[in-house]
C-alpha cells in the first residue's frame, strides 16, 4: 500500500479559491431596519442653500476615508443648512471607523464635528435622565486662590524655598544669617513621594495615590487635582501651559453604565496608555500616549519622554527611526500629518530660546529650532543635524566618525550649541572627547572644534555667556580610587581679526588637575561657578569668580578677558545635591536621606562661598528653591539699578542688620524718628517764613552790622635810654 502524500497547506494560494457558494450559504443578512451603518454628524457649518452642494462634497470626501458613502442627507431650513447631517455608509464597520476617526475632528477654526452612530442617538434620546426641555448648565461658583505670584511682591526681594523631612513639608522665606521665616505652617502627609515647583514657581505639585495635585497662592491652597493613578514621574512645559505625567499602570476606562464613567476624563482611545499631557488651566487631558515597546522592557526610564519648544508651540517624542512632532496650537495634531524620519535617531533637544539666525530679519520673530543625532552605519557617518520648524529645513549638518556617544548641550540663549562627541580609536580600546561648537547666529553656522585627549564627563555653559567649564579624565584605569585623577578646565573665547572678520576660538585658560570634582554649577547670572564633588560620602565645594577684579595669575592666558580666582573651599560630607537660587545670590547644598542616612540636612552659602546657614535635620529628604519667572524690567531699567546698586545695597544691609539685632533695630528706628521730626520742624519753619513774605535774601538785608573797636594793653615795659 503506497504511503500517503503529506499535504502542505502553506503552499496553497487561498486567494485563488472561490468561496462565493459558501458565503452565500452562510451569509447572515442584516435586519431590514438596522441602522448600524448610519452615523449622524453634528457641528457642521451652517451655510446658505446655494453652498450646500459644495459643503456636501467636502464632507463626502472626508467620510469616504472611512468607507464608501452610500447616501448623505443634509436638511435645510429657511434657505440654509441646519448644521447636522445623516450619512449612510457601506457597512457597520465603516460607521464604527467614522466615529473613531472623525468624532471631535476640527473642520476649521470655528467648527468641530461630533460624530455618533444613529442607534446611539436613539438610545440617548430614550434615556430617562435626558429631559426634552433645555436646561442651562449650572456654572460652578468661581473660587479665587488669590494672586498666584504673590511671593514676587515681597518688598525685600527675599527668596522662598521648600524643605521636606520625614512626612512634613514646609515653605520658608530665606533670611540672611537668621532662622528662616515660615510662609505657611509645615504640613504633615502633604505628599506621598516628593514635591516639585513648576518652572516659573507658580505652582507646587504633590503626589497622591490617585495622581498629582497643584497648590498655589499666598497660603498654598489646593488649586486642582490631576487624576492619573500610580503617577511616578512628572514634567512641565517651559511656559507652564502643560503638565506631563507618567504611570506604570495603564489607563482603564470604566464601562458606560458604571457610575465612575461620568467622572472619567479620558476618552476610550486612551485605554492602555501610560503617558498623559494635561492642560494646567483647565485640568483636562489633551493627549495620551502608549509607551514604545523598547521602553516598556527597560528597567530605567529616560525622562522626560516629551520635550518642548521654548514657547510651548511644539512638543515632540522620539520613536524608532522617527520623531513625532506635535503642534500644540492645533489640538496636538501631528505636524504636517507625518513623522519626521531620522533613521537610528538616538537623541534630540529643542533650543531653549528663540534662535535669531543670520538670515532672520530684525523685526521677525525668532526661529524654533531643534537638534538631533544619528549613529554611524556601514554606509554613513554619524551626524548631528540642526532643523528649523515648521519648515523642517535642515540648517546645518555635522558629520562625525568613530563615535561612541553624543550629548547635545544648548546655551541658554540658544546662540551656541555644543556637541560633546565621545570618540574611540580604531581599535576601540581608548575613548576621548571632541567638542563641536556651533554658532547659530553667524552666517552658514560655522563649527569650531576643540580636540581633547580626555573623556569629558560633565559640561556646562555659562548663562548669558560664551564661556564653559568641563570635567574630564584620561581613559586609563586608576589603580587607586583614593588618588584624584579628574581635570577641571575653564574655557573662554579668544577673538582674532582676519580680513576684517572676527574669528572666535575657544581657549582653555585655566586647568585644575588631580581633583575628585565631578559636577559644575554656574550661577544663574553668570560669572560665579561652583565646582563640586558629589559622591554621597566626601563632598567638596570650590567657589570660583571668573571675572576677579584683582591681578591675574601668571599661569592664566592673557589672550582672554577672564580672570579666574578660587574664592573658597569647603568640605561637606554626605553632599548629595546642589542648587543656586534664582537670583544667583545663594547656593544650597543638602544631604538627602533618600541617598544615605548620615548627617542629613542642608547648608546655604553666599555667592563667594561664605557659609550663611547650616541645619542638621533627621530624616531630611529634599530642598528646592522656588523658581522665578523672567524679569519684566527693560535693559534701561536694569542699567538704572546697576548705577544705584550701592544705594540699594546699603538699604538691604540695614534691613538685614535690623532683622539680626533687636537693639540695633531700635537704635536705627529711633534715629529715623528723630530725623523725621527734624524734617517736620524744618518744613514748619519754612512755611512760617513764607507766610511773613520773608525770603532768605530779605532777611539778610534787614540785618544791621555793628562794628566795635576795643583796645587792650597786654604788656607795658619801661626802658631808660642813656
Amino acid at each position: 500500500m503506497p504511503e500517503p502524500i503529506a499535504f502542505d497547506e502553506s503552499q496553497v494560494d487561498v486567494s485563488s479559491i472561490d468561496f462565493s457558494d459558501l458565503e452565500a450559504q452562510y451569509h447572515v443578512p442584516e435586519p431590514e431596519h438596522s441602522y448600524e451603518h448610519f452615523v449622524i454628524c453634528d457641528g457642521a457649518p451652517i451655510a446658505p442653500e446655494a453652498k450646500a452642494p459644495v459643503l456636501k462634497k467636502v464632507l463626502t470626501k472626508l467620510f469616504s476615508q472611512c468607507g464608501k458613502v452610500v447616501d448623505m442627507f443634509m436638511p435645510l431650513e429657511n434657505g440654509q443648512t441646519k448644521g447636522y447631517l445623516i450619512i449612510e455608509l457601506e457597512s457597520a464597520a465603516a460607521a464604527d471607523k467614522a466615529v473613531k476617526q472623525l468624532n471631535g475632528k476640527k473642520l476649521d477654526v470655528k467648527h468641530r464635528l461630533a460624530v455618533n452612530k444613529l442607534p446611539d442617538m436613539e438610545k440617548y434620546a430614550l434615556n430617562d435622565n435626558i429631559s426634552e426641555e433645555f436646561r442651562e448648565p449650572a456654572i460652578p461658583e468661581f473660587r479665587s486662590h488669590g494672586y498666584l505670584k504673590s511671593w514676587l511682591l515681597d518688598p525685600n526681594g527675599r527668596e522662598q524655598f521648600m524643605l521636606h523631612h520625614h512626612d512634613t513639608v514646609g515653605v520658608y522665606w530665606y533670611k540672611k544669617n537668621i532662622q528662616p521665616e515660615e510662609v505657611i505652617e509645615p504640613r504633615a502627609h502633604w505628599t506621598s513621594a516628593s514635591m516639585k515647583f513648576s518652572p516659573k514657581g507658580t505652582y507646587l505639585f504633590s503626589f497622591f495615590p490617585g495622581g498629582v495635585q497643584a497648590w498655589g497662592g499666598e497660603k498654598f491652597d489646593r488649586i486642582r487635582r490631576f487624576v492619573h493613578p500610580g503617577v511616578q514621574l512628572l514634567d512641565f512645559s517651559p511656559t507652564e501651559k502643560f503638565l506631563v505625567t507618567l504611570s506604570p499602570e495603564p489607563i482603564t476606562i470604566p464601562p458606560e453604565d458604571h457610575p465612575a464613567r461620568a467622572q472619567c476624563l479620558f476618552s476610550a482611545d486612551s485605554a492602555g496608555h501610560k503617558l498623559v499631557i494635561w492642560d494646567l488651566q483647565t485640568g483636562l487631558p489633551v493627549r495620551t500616549f502608549a509607551l514604545p515597546p523598547n521602553l516598556e522592557k527597560q528597567q530605567s526610564m529616560p525622562w522626560p519622554l516629551i520635550k518642548w519648544s521654548f514657547d510651548d508651540k511644539y512638543c515632540a517624542r522620539m520613536g524608532p527611526d522617527a520623531l513625532a512632532i506635535y503642534d500644540t496650537t492645533q489640538e496636538f495634531a501631528l505636524l504636517d500629518k507625518k513623522l519626521y524620519k531620522a533613521e537610528g535617531i538616538m537623541d534630540f533637544e529643542f533650543a531653549p530660546a528663540g534662535v535669531r539666525l543670520a538670515t532672520t530679519r530684525k523685526n521677525d520673530p525668532p526661529e524654533t529650532v531643534f537638534s538631533f543625532w544619528t549613529p554611524e552605519t556601514p554606509n554613513q557617518s554619524a551626524r548631528v543635524s540642526v532643523v528649523q520648524l515648521p519648515s523642517r529645513q535642515v540648517l546645518r549638518t555635522v558629520n562625525l566618525f568613530n563615535v561612541s556617544d553624543v550629548k547635545l548641550c544648548w546655551q541658554d540663549e540658544a546662540k551656541l550649541l555644543c556637541c560633546k562627541v565621545d570618540r574611540h580609536t580604531k581599535s576601540k580600546k581608548t575613548t576621548f572627547t571632541n567638542l563641536e561648537l556651533l554658532s547659530l547666529g553667524e552666517k552658514d553656522i560655522p563649527v569650531e572644534k576643540v580636540e581633547l585627549k580626555e573623556v569629558v564627563s560633565s559640561f556646562q555653559w555659562e548663562p548669558h555667556g560664551e564661556r564653559f567649564v568641563t570635567v574630564s579624565k584620561l581613559d586609563t584605569p586608576n589603580p587607586n580610587i583614593a588618588i584624584p585623577d579628574n581635570i577641571v578646565s575653564f574655557y573662554d573665547v579668544e577673538e582674532a581679526k582676519v580680513a576684517k572678520q572676527v574669528i572666535k576660538k575657544w581657549l582653555c585658560y585655566k586647568t585644575v588637575t588631580k581633583t575628585h570634582a565631578n559636577q559644575i554649577r554656574w550661577s544663574p547670572k553668570g560669572r560665579f561657578v561652583v565646582v563640586a564633588t558629589i559622591t554621597g560620602a566626601n563632598g567638596e565645594l570650590d567657589f570660583y569668580d571668573s571675572d576677579y577684579d584683582g591681578e591675574k595669575e601668571k599661569e592664566q592666558s592673557d589672550k582672554v578677558k577672564s580672570n579666574l580666582k578660587l574664592l573658597n573651599h569647603h568640605e561637606y560630607k554626605g553632599l548629595t545635591d546642589l542648587a543656586w537660587d534664582p537670583s544667583g545670590r545663594y547656593v544650597a547644598g543638602w544631604s538627602s536621606a533618600w541617598r544615605h542616612k548620615i548627617e542629613n540636612g542642608y547648608r546655604i552659602y553666599d555667592l563667594v562661598g561664605i557659609l550663611r546657614k547650616e541645619e542638621l535635620i533627621d530624616g531630611f529628604r529634599e530642598f528646592e528653591w522656588r523658581p522665578r519667572p523672567p524679569s519684566m524690567l527693560s535693559s534701561n531699567d536694569k542699567k538704572k539699578v546697576r548705577k544705584s546698586l550701592k544705594e540699594y545695597a546699603a538699604q538691604f544691609e540695614e534691613a538685614d542688620a535690623m532683622e539680626a539685632d533687636a537693639e540695633l533695630r531700635e537704635l536705627i528706628l529711633k534715629r529715623k524718628r528723630l530725623l523725621q521730626e527734624w524734617y517736620t520742624w524744618r518744613k514748619e519753619v519754612i512755611a512760617k517764613l513764607k507766610e511773613l513774605h520773608l525770603t532768605q535774601e530779605q532777611a539778610e538785608t534787614r540785618e544791621e552790622v555793628i562794628e566795635e573797636v576795643k583796645e587792650e594793653i597786654l604788656e607795658e615795659k619801661e626802658e631808660v635810654i642813656e
